[in-house]
């Protein structure tokens, strides 16, 4: 899996032309992201900020709040979102993804959080009565 560099910003500053969340300067997309409540009718214009250049704090901070966590898989290369990615799955069903992200990230933050969901799947399913 491959890591997008992402250009250098300037603190604050959105790019020209740009609409909606993406308009706002960093401190006020920040607070829009904190202060909006959860749910999936959010994950559209969260998305649209994982996809920006906006500084990797602002784009994680997006990230944990989305709802559908299927929709940050396209970013897991991405050592910021492929860790918030890998702590929001939980279930039997994304053992074999996180296991083949884990053996093929290059990034170590990745891998140690792939793994230690794996350990909490293994913990999970191991209580659970048959």
């Amino acid at each position: 899996m491959e890591e997008r560099r992402r250009p250098a910003r300037h603190q604050g500053s959105p790019d020209a032309g740009t609409s909606g969340w993406l308009a706002l300067d960093d401190d006020e997309l920040l607070y829009r992201i904190e202060a909006t409540p959860r749910g999936p009718d959010t994950d559209s214009p969260l998305i649209e900020v994982v996809c920006s250049d906006r500084h990797f704090f602002i784009r994680q901070e997006a990230a944990k709040r989305i709802t559908d966590v299927a929709l940050l898989k396209a970013h897991a290369g991405d050592r910021h979102i492929g860790q918030i990615l890998v702590r929001g799955m939980t279930r039997g069903e994304d053992t074999d993804y996180l296991e083949r992200l884990a053996s093929e990230t290059r990034h170590l933050e990745v891998r140690k959080a792939a793994e230690a969901q794996l350990r909490r799947i293994a913990a999970f399913k191991a209580r659970e009565p048959e």
